[in-house]
């Protein structure tokens, strides 16, 4: 499968997905404004990723993280020059410098903040091209770095590079006050009254923090992942489904402590029509918690999932255009505390509701505009 396009056309997020549903392996290559890059995926999973757009190089990050000395880095550098087809960190590994445990757990840093970084391109183009994993020559880059030995899951990478984004941006995000229509008086509470300011809630922090970017998304997958996002802040385990007519079907998941958790995630379909409990709550179409009844579709779920059934649960129905399209599963099991408040979590996957709405909209105006002219 080739997939050639443009930034502006198709999202990174939404590539990540398609090669990470479809187990894809192969090289994809980005050009933009901002510089060059390339990912380099086996079966779907990320097992490198370089670009021009870091200051650093990654033989520089082993330098910074105390890894290898200058004077090595200087002389890997010095060989590759003769070797242009071998990697810095290739070479500092065959030189007896660094050992490949450290190479690992810093590749796998590094590729986060390559991820990141290529979230916030604006326009490129993208290539992607299939059974073809050597990176060399395919991208106007410094160095290729280093190939990861186990592949890092797309969707967790687009998680945490977002979650990265929410931590170092400076842009004000709206208020508590704002959000529950309550006028903030700015309270001096540490120099006035001499006492620390009452904890803020996590489903309320992470609404400021999310708020914001759910009023310009550019796809329905970015909506599923912020849902995702906001959820984790709040509970230890989540499995996010797709709301059919008679079944749901997994789309993304987070916590889940099972071997390769987004596949198994992505093959369940379960017919909530044979569980009265399930039924009941996307008919509802409001937020339901507390224990999960038992029954034959419920209990599949759980034992693909881990087995042990839990205590609480928490499921929050997702509505666009007046029916249930998806649906939030979450607990506490791997943490055991009780759940928590979540009102802030609900509020947030209304207004996704609205946002996904508008995604659809967009969608039909631009297949419209694609019919007429032709």
């Amino acid at each position: 499968m080739s997939l050639v396009g443009r930034l502006e056309d198709l999202a990174l997020s939404d590539i990540f997905q398609i090669l990470s549903i479809g187990k894809k392996t192969g090289t994809l290559i980005l050009q933009g404004s901002r510089g060059n890059a390339l990912i380099v995926f086996k079966n779907g999973l990320v097992v490198r990723a370089e670009t021009s757009d870091l200051e650093r190089t990654l033989g520089e990050d082993l330098l910074h993280a105390g890894a290898v000395k200058d004077t090595m880095l200087n002389l890997a550098s010095e060989v590759k020059k003769k070797l242009p087809s071998k990697s810095v960190p290739e070479i500092l590994h065959e030189l007896g410098s660094v050992s490949k445990e450290a190479l690992e757990k810093i590749t796998k840093k590094r590729v986060e903040r390559v991820v990141y970084q290529l979230l916030v391109w604006q326009d490129g183009d993208f290539q992607f091209e299939p059974d073809d994993i050597d990176p060399r020559g395919k991208a106007d880059l410094s160095d290729i770095g280093w190939e990861l030995s186990k592949g890092m899951s797309p969707e967790y990478l687009l998680m945490e590079g977002a979650r990265v984004h929410d931590e170092s941006s400076q842009v004000a995000t709206v208020s508590t006050g704002e959000i529950f229509g309550i006028q903030d008086e700015g309270e001096p509470w540490e120099e006035e009254w001499g006492m620390q300011p009452p904890q803020e809630r996590k489903d309320i922090s992470s609404l400021r923090a999310l708020t914001q970017e759910l009023r310009f998304p550019n796809t329905s997958s970015e909506i599923t992942l912020l849902i995702l996002r906001f959820a984790s802040d709040m509970f230890s385990r989540g499995v996010l489904f797709m709301v059919g007519d008679t079944e749901i079907v997994g789309l993304g998941q987070f916590g889940l402590e099972i071997e390769q958790p987004d596949e198994k995630i992505r093959g369940i379909i379960l017919s909530f029509e044979k569980s009265p409990f399930l039924k009941n709550v996307l008919s509802e179409k409001r937020p339901y918690k507390g224990s999960m009844a038992k029954d034959e579709v419920t209990g599949s779920f759980v034992g693909s999932i881990g087995r042990q059934w839990p205590d609480e649960v928490a499921l929050f129905p997702i509505v666009a255009e007046a029916k249930v399209v998806a649906l939030l599963f979450c607990d506490n099991l791997n943490t055991g505390e009780s759940l928590g408040e979540s009102e802030g979590l609900e509020i947030f996957i209304d207004q996704a509701g609205l946002a996904l709405e508008k995604s659809l909209l967009q969608r039909r105006i631009q297949e419209m505009e694609k019919r007429s002219k032709n």
